[in-house]
């Protein structure tokens, strides 16, 4: 209580250890009016509390909530009964009416009946006392006289019989602490557009920053919040991995950009260690984070934001030895069986540099030391070490840069002129590996990335070729009879030959580029000879085996034409093209196969899924590529088979706008419905629903949506949340 109320904290915690003791279960309350006498200082103060301790301290005031509910509709019940005697009627209506004052006050909040319903939520067995108090109360009701208490009472009834379903109604509006459009605007970009340039999304930001007049410290906090919830609720494998990127790397690179607009009298780096110390108290929401990136996250992002100049030593050790403290009585944060695994942002924070050494290391002249190049080539392949130092690149501007020498380095393989039998496995190791990490990039990071700047036709790469005309994509459409996959017919002659006569494939002097681009009317003249029975199926084993047992990038791009042919035929005519993807889609287990066979096979199967998911789901086939250990094509396939997409995008939506925040997930859903309807049909019904929601409440980004339509690489402000 306040210090004008101290007197009575004797009393109350004497009757506090007394009440128990005289009678536990007993329906009367003795001493009752001693124990309310002291309660009701403290009870009239209930209506601005709150926790900043640890996550037990929290959770130990929503159960004394929950306990004091019980205890005054207890109080409430036994006066309900002695105001229908007669001889203390008067005084028994003051106190009944001081009881629902005093309920009236803890249940008006909103806030209040949020903390009781997480006790609700946590402690089973104590709200059923409750339920138990609540329909004694009811019962008292009947026969009471006073109009005026018995509406009172309905009034405290009805709010403590809607805690329960707290969830599913829409809730108050956060207009001074909850920032949705910042939320949105980072959720999005962290989703569809890590390799976008950081300047457009800093413009934003402060776009929304202005118009809303956001505190530093509270606009800070909302982006570091987006962060964790993205990176929480990503899906295992490489999409987690561009959160950590995201998160680790690019936001602080956000940040410094920020530091550079003008704050005033402000010091930038005070109001990056408030934000700090405000995340510090969204204890479940940091436990979660670390629970799932198995290491101290916020200590990590204290280091990076420190190195980066956004910290100063002393504010970080201190909010490092804060976050210590609370992990230390949290869960066990680690589990022994995850004790030996890496995190995955100590991986990304140490492949950001390791970026730079390849890019050093791939401008060096090649012909000198492909050997050495290979070796490094190969460490690149192991475990996720790709798809990290991928992600790193992406998160820091280098992707692009990082994909343009490996083209280079494809081109590299061209000349053969002088090649032995010693060097041509190095050739044709090169070539693959450039090939399947430049497919890789392609469709994890969009096409755009390997795309160069406008040149001469006869200047542009052979890899940008291939992906443009004859590599598939989500929404792209190829013709099988394209010029493309009809080259020159002597060079598709000697290579029909070659893998139908030889044991193995031969590597001197073949020109990869040329067999790539040949493989596809190979392919069609191998397929009619099969279905006309000239070649029997052990000759298509002999002949996929010789196609993907040296080089897989042969067999990735027989895959490209396969798909494009087997969507232009019937149902009856596409069992052998199906046939030939499967078996061009296992890997050839044996001891004469190249260097990295392994590595290569994993990063192919990879390719060759993605590449042939919406044809597998037209023609209702199974293929099973060689797992990975994580999910592949994390948001493929997300709109319901059977439901109009118009549907589809009303309920997302509203979902979205009960929430008051936007997901990943529904992001991912808005960007297929939007390809699938078109702009103006996506806008058009968003504003349907938008207007016809019973509200005009503010989206919680739309100025985001105009960035969605655009594939999030659109520098247009946010309007205000």
């Amino acid at each position: 209580p306040p210090p004008q109320y101290s007197w009575l904290l004797f009393p109350l915690h004497f009757t506090s250890l007394v009440w128990p003791l005289l009678a536990p279960q007993a329906a009367p309350l003795p001493c009752l009016d001693l124990y309310g006498g002291a309660a009701w200082p403290t009870v009239a103060f209930l209506s601005p509390c709150s926790c900043h301790g640890r996550a037990e301290e929290c959770i130990g005031l929503c159960r004394a909530l929950m306990s004091a509910l019980n205890w005054l509709l207890r109080c409430a019940a036994f006066y309900a009964e002695k105001v229908k005697e007669m001889l203390e009627q008067v005084a028994a209506e003051g106190q009944m009416k001081m009881c629902l004052e005093r309920l009236e006050k803890m249940l008006g909040s909103t806030k209040n009946r949020a903390l009781i319903h997480i006790a609700q939520l946590e402690e089973t067995s104590s709200w059923n006392t409750v339920e138990q108090s609540l329909l004694k109360l009811e019962e008292s009701l009947n026969g009471l006289s006073n109009s005026t208490l018995r509406s009172q009472a309905d009034d405290c009834i009805s709010l403590i019989k809607s805690i329960p379903t707290m969830l599913s109604v829409r809730s108050e509006q956060l207009n001074k602490t909850g920032f949705p459009t910042v939320h949105a605007v980072v959720l999005l970009e962290g989703t569809m557009n890590l390799t976008g340039e950081i300047q457009p999304l800093v413009e934003q930001l402060m776009m929304v920053k202005r118009m809303q007049r956001i505190p530093s410290p509270l606009f800070m906090l909302e982006i570091w919040k987006a962060c964790f919830v993205g990176l929480i609720e990503s899906p295992e494998g490489t999409e987690e991995l561009k959160w950590t990127a995201f998160t680790f790397l690019k936001i602080p690179q956000v940040l410094v950009e920020l530091k550079n607009y003008p704050h005033g009298d402000k010091d930038f780096t005070e109001d990056v260690n408030c934000a700090f110390e405000f995340l510090l108290k969204l204890t479940p929401l940091l436990d979660k984070a670390d629970q799932r990136c198995n290491c101290n996250c916020m200590s990590l992002l204290l280091q990076e934001c420190s190195k980066q100049g956004l910290l100063s030593e002393a504010n970080m050790t201190n909010l490092t030895d804060k976050r210590k403290a609370d992990r230390e009585d949290a869960p066990q944060l680690q589990s022994a069986e995850n004790a030996n695994i890496q995190p995955n942002p100590r991986l990304i924070l140490r492949a950001e540099p390791t970026v730079t050494n390849i890019l050093k290391t791939m401008d060096a002249d090649h012909s000198k030391s492909p050997e050495g190049l290979l070796g490094v080539l190969g460490h690149m392949l192991s475990g996720k070490s790709l798809d990290l130092l991928l992600a790193a690149a992406a998160a820091t501007g280098k992707l692009k840069s990082f994909a343009w020498k490996f083209i280079k380095l494809n081109e590299f393989t061209k000349h053969i002129s002088t090649e032995n039998s010693k060097s041509a496995p190095v050739r044709a190791l090169l070539f693959d590996i450039s090939f399947l990490m430049l497919c890789h990039v392609a469709q994890t990071y969009g096409s755009e990335v390997i795309l160069s700047e406008s040149r001469p036709a006869d200047e542009v790469p052979f890899f940008e070729t291939w992906m443009l005309t004859c590599m598939p994509e989500e929404g792209k459409i190829l013709n099988p009879d394209h010029p493309c996959f009809r080259p020159d017919s002597t060079k598709v002659e000697s290579l029909v030959a070659l893998l139908n006569n030889s044991s193995e494939m031969k590597l001197v002097q073949i020109n990869w580029h040329e067999v790539c681009l040949s493989i596809s009317a190979a392919i069609l003249e191998i397929l009619n000879a099969w279905e006309n029975s000239v070649l029997t199926f052990e000759s298509i084993q002999k002949i996929t085996d010789n196609i993907k047992g040296k080089v897989c990038s042969m067999a990735v791009c027989a895959v490209a034409w396969l798909v494009a042919h087997v969507r232009m035929l019937g149902l009856d005519e596409r069992e052998k093209s199906l046939q030939m993807i499967r078996q061009l889609a296992t890997p050839l287990y044996g001891d004469n196969t190249l260097q990295f066979y392994n590595e290569r096979v994993v990063i192919m199967s990879s390719i060759l899924e993605h590449m042939c998911a919406d044809v597998l789901q037209q023609t209702a086939t199974q293929i099973k590529f060689p797992s990975t250990g994580m999910d592949t094509i994390p948001y493929w396939n997300l709109l319901p088979p059977k439901k109009p997409i118009k549907e589809v995008l009303t309920s997302v939506f509203t979902k979205v706008l009960e929430k008051g925040w936007v997901d990943s997930r529904s992001i991912h859903i808005f960007d297929t419905l939007l390809h699938m309807g078109g702009v103006y049909w996506f806008c058009n019904n968003l504003v349907k629903v938008w207007s016809g929601a019973g509200r005009w409440t503010p989206l919680p980004a739309p100025g985001c949506w105009v960035r969605l339509g655009s594939g999030g690489r659109a520098g247009c402000g946010g309007c205000p949340g």
